[in-house]
């Protein structure tokens, strides 16, 4: 179960959340996220937990507790699909229509009409 951990210490680690999770279980994989502009931690991360159970039980005991001076957040994380379909606004049973262009004169007889 892949669990997303929030409001990190920017100097908060992988390696460093690796044994907070173990406590609970076996933990399949850790990483915190790195801007790639700045090279700097964004202040979120992600634990992957072998079983669901222990992953729960991760959540119940770590989320809104003190880690490396923030107190963090811990949450199953949402599955995350990149897909273009799946964003608003790409809706692959729309067509493109471009827009039809309007009269020379559209703008200036609204306005002189005022």
């Amino acid at each position: 179960m892949n669990l997303f951990v929030g409001n990190l210490n920017p100097e908060t680690t992988a390696s460093s959340l690796r044994p907070l999770f173990a406590e609970f279980g076996e933990v399949v994989g850790a990483k915190v996220i790195i801007d790639n502009a700045t090279g700097m931690s964004r202040g979120f991360g992600f634990v992957e937990m072998a079983d669901k159970f222990h992953a729960l039980d991760a959540i119940d005991n770590i989320d809104a507790t003190f880690f490396e001076g923030n107190i963090i957040s811990v949450k199953e994380a949402k599955q995350n699909n990149t897909s273009s379909n799946s964003r608003p606004g790409n809706s692959s049973n729309r067509s493109f229509r471009p827009r039809t262009p309007r009269p020379n004169n559209y703008n200036n007889d609204r306005y002189n009409s005022l």
